[in-house]
């Protein structure tokens, strides 16, 4: 898989086991799993977040393995809700700070490139959340409702 503003190849990184059922050494139950989801999405932690939570100090390695079923299936299930999905606040976030840094330094041409490539992103990520449902088609993007969104 290529990267997708550059003519670079992408890297490899660690792969997950090839397994289909929790290890026997995790000590919650699918029940206490779906809990802890839930609390900590209730009180505004993100799902990666979670999930390296989960992992270091609950010792539960993959939700969906542990409960069978994904964490924003739990979150449905329990009524919790996210207004924006984490990758699009993600890279909202991340355009927010770097215009922040074109306005302290505006001669930082490569930088002003890359706030460029991150609207593109976002403009079409937007573009298929609409398509698919998660955003009103009347919700737009700018820089300044990105900013009031993502603090």
């Amino acid at each position: 898989m290529s990267r997708m503003h550059t003519s670079r190849r992408g890297r490899s990184g660690s792969k997950r086991p090839l397994t289909d059922k929790a290890p026997e050494w995790v000590q919650q139950s699918p029940e206490e799993v779906k809990e802890l989801v839930a609390k900590m999405a209730g009180e505004g932690v993100s799902m990666s977040k979670i999930g390296l939570i989960l992992r270091d100090s609950y010792a539960v390695p993959n939700v969906r393995l542990v409960t069978g079923m994904s964490m924003k299936e739990i979150c449905a299930e329990k009524g919790v809700k996210f207004e924006l999905p984490e990758d699009l606040s993600d890279l909202m976030r991340r355009a927010v700070h770097l215009s922040g840094h074109t306005k302290t330094n505006p001669k930082d041409r490569h930088n002003i490139r890359g706030m460029q490539l991150i609207e593109s992103k976002i403009r079409r990520l937007v573009k298929y959340y609409k398509r698919e449902g998660v955003l009103p088609d009347g919700w737009n993007y700018s820089l300044a409702t990105a900013a009031l969104q993502v603090e």
